[in-house]
């Protein structure tokens, strides 16, 4: 087994344990509360029971009950949740009416925004009776292009109070690839600021709103929001409004909400996939997704209405959603605005211990940088409040480990999480229960059946394998948007095998119960006909001190798939490698691997493309080197790399 790295010093304080108490004393005396694995089965065994503990545990505001918690059908995905419930999304993130804080937003040129639970209430009202005034409708649609400030939030809240849908995207992202997001959905309303601060520069995106309001006929209100002290003029913008003209006859927090009641299974979140291979899917996801944090939030993470949670995100990540429904549980949501390396490495660790905060989350890519720059970060800062740190955007390699450990702090819970955009939550993640051990993922989440299924089928531990999810959870999309007979739904995650969730990441469960992910199933690696995961060759190559990063792909070959690596150079990336580099490369890989997972090719790049969410972008390479267009290259926040991988195909399909 890997070696432990932190285990709970007292598992029985825990939120988990105590919810594991309750099921065991109502329900089944086999369960041991201390013991993970024995309320795990028990979870997925008795997903009604299970389900409801969850809702009542973390108080779920329900306006009407429901007649009961789950309708199989003859498809997992048609699973009905909660029929005959009614509840309101905006209602449950809302229902702490206290003074302790809320809602903290600060910029990377140190705007700030705080609310208590009070305060976020009165404003959320004046957004709600905005959206009211204008007619907004259940199932309407209220389009963000904001940066991650608490605007967006109360945007959010005020559409979903009306039993709205909500959907958002990063003001960095370009026209189109917001036309191929917002365009689908049609939305009546597009909150949208003047422009954001990036590396201490001004940014104005005021340009692009114009366009993107010629383009999308549907809009009928476009709210602009500050992002400076300066005022906003919207005059050459058709249709819109600025923000304090669109809240002027809303009052100033005295008004009340009236929450519209909607059923479990009615749409809040229209989220997209990364939309590398065409346009973006469109996942309309429901109540469910609530309920999904708040598991994740409570139970697994031990969040606290005592605690401030904060994860470095855009609004164009699923982990800002994640995010702000920690509201839900009372704890205070801390958004960070701008570059997390800017004026420095320290910044999002100065913001932390500021703020004292006790759940930090960002992106396996951060840690990466963050461990380049050198910078001492348990040096320099002082951490104590910090029980907690997450990661996730690609897999936590385990030299990761050893470094957040050594260099970070040496008493925090590790959680690497895994899911996805889809169900906008974790198959795989951190408890308190168990410890920490070097490279995994601690454990699945309840209620989640997580198998990983070989080539047959089979369940197995300990070998390499499909995720997957064999029985249904809340948190599914209700259904993909202009997909009316669901084949785009069906042929996503269901083609594998019938009635089994395919997730598309390639995974190994430990004897421990632990999870290391491999990569992508679309991006994984089949030289001689072997499986080859691509976590396993970033782990070592990136371990190299002349490394930065890399994309490897397999390209097909003379009848075969042969191994095509492409690295970053620590220092004058893009130069050519030097002899002894590539000797390095490849000695250490057949040593720490296998023969198999040795390049045939190795050349270096100046640049690794990667998604708006930090992700790699394997198969976009691939397709480059195989000749064809990248379709969406929207999606990718370096998409100007690609000429260089342009270049370098036509040098590997002439001569190899």
């Amino acid at each position: 087994m890997n070696p432990v790295l932190w285990s709970p010093s007292h598992p029985e304080k825990s939120q988990m344990y105590e919810f594991a108490s309750r099921v065991r004393d109502k329900y089944d005396s086999s369960i041991d509360p201390a013991d993970y694995a024995s309320l795990h089965r028990w979870s997925v065994a008795n997903l009604d029971l299970f389900w409801k503990e969850v809702a009542d545990y973390c108080d779920v505001r329900f306006q009407k009950p429901a007649e009961e918690i789950l309708q199989r059908t003859e498809r997992i995905q048609d699973t009905q949740w909660f029929p005959g419930a009614r509840l309101n999304f905006a209602e449950n993130l809302l229902k702490h009416r206290d003074d302790r804080p809320a809602l903290i937003s600060i910029d990377e040129v140190g705007q700030e925004i705080r609310f208590n639970h009070n305060e976020l209430y009165a404003e959320a009202a004046r957004y709600h009776a905005a959206l009211k005034r204008l007619g907004l409708q259940p199932g309407d649609r209220v389009a963000a292009y904001l940066p991650n400030r608490a605007h967006t939030v109360l945007a959010m809240l005020g559409a979903t109070s009306l039993g709205g849908v909500f959907s958002s995207a990063s003001p960095d992202f370009g026209v189109q690839a917001v036309l191929d997001r917002f365009g689908q959905i049609k939305p009546r309303v597009l909150f949208s600021c003047d422009g954001y601060f990036f590396k201490g520069k001004w940014i104005s995106i005021l340009d692009k709103v114009k366009q993107i309001a010629t383009e999308i006929d549907s809009l009928e209100a476009i709210v602009v929001v500050p992002g400076s002290s300066d005022p906003v003029d919207v005059s050459d913008i058709p249709g819109a409004t600025a923000l304090e003209d669109f809240l002027s006859d809303s009052g100033q927090g005295h008004g009340e909400i009236d929450f519209v009641g909607r059923s479990f299974m009615d749409p809040v979140y229209i989220m997209y996939s990364s939309g590398t291979t065409g346009l973006p899917k469109c996942m309309v996801q429901g109540q469910g997704v609530l309920l999904n944090h708040l598991k994740e939030h409570v139970l697994h993470c031990d969040l606290r209405s005592s605690e401030t949670t904060f994860y470095f995100t855009t609004c164009g990540w699923m982990m800002w959603n994640w995010l702000v429904s920690a509201l839900a549980s009372g704890a205070c949501v801390l958004l960070f605005d701008g570059n997390p390396f800017h004026p420095g490495p320290e910044a999002l660790f100065r913001l932390a211990e500021k703020e004292s905060v006790n759940v930090f989350g960002t992106s396996a890519r951060y840690f990466a940088a963050l461990e380049q720059s050198g910078y001492p970060v348990s040096r320099e800062h002082h951490l104590d409040s910090m029980r907690l740190m997450l990661s996730t955007g690609s897999p936590l390699l385990p030299e990761q480990f050893d470094y957040i450990y050594d260099s970070i702090k040496s008493d925090v819970q590790l959680a690497s999480i895994s899911g996805g955009t889809d169900l906008n939550g974790c198959f795989a993640l951190g408890n308190p229960l168990m410890p920490v051990r070097r490279g995994e993922i601690q454990a699945a989440g309840l209620g989640m059946k997580v198998e990983i299924k070989d080539e047959n089928g089979n369940d197995v531990t300990g070998n390499q394998g499909e995720l997957t999810c064999t029985e249904p959870f809340p948190s599914m999309p209700l259904y993909f948007w202009n997909d009316p007979d669901g084949s785009r739904y069906h042929s996503a995650y269901f083609d594998v095998w019938p009635n089994v969730w395919t997730h598309g990441d390639f995974a190994l469960r430990t004897e421990s119960g632990g999870f290391l992910f491999l990569g992508r199933s679309d991006a994984t690696l089949n030289p001689g006909g072997v499986r080859i995961g691509t976590a396993d060759i970033y782990r070592i190559v990136e371990s190299l001190s002349f490394v930065e990063d890399s994309v490897v792909i397999g390209q097909n070959w003379k009848g075969d798939v042969r191994v095509v690596l492409f690295v970053k150079l620590a220092e004058d990336p893009g130069r050519a490698l030097k002899k002894e580099e590539e000797d390095t490369i490849r000695k250490k890989l057949r040593q720490e691997a296998s023969p198999r997972h040795v390049p045939a090719v190795i050349l270096s790049v100046s640049s690794i493309p990667y998604t708006r969410n930090m992700k790699k972008v394997e198969i976009a390479v691939r397709e480059i080197v195989e000749g064809r267009s990248v379709k969406n290259k929207e999606a990718l926040s370096n998409p100007e790399c690609l000429l260089e991988y342009q270049d370098l195909a036509f040098q590997l399909q002439k001569d190899g």
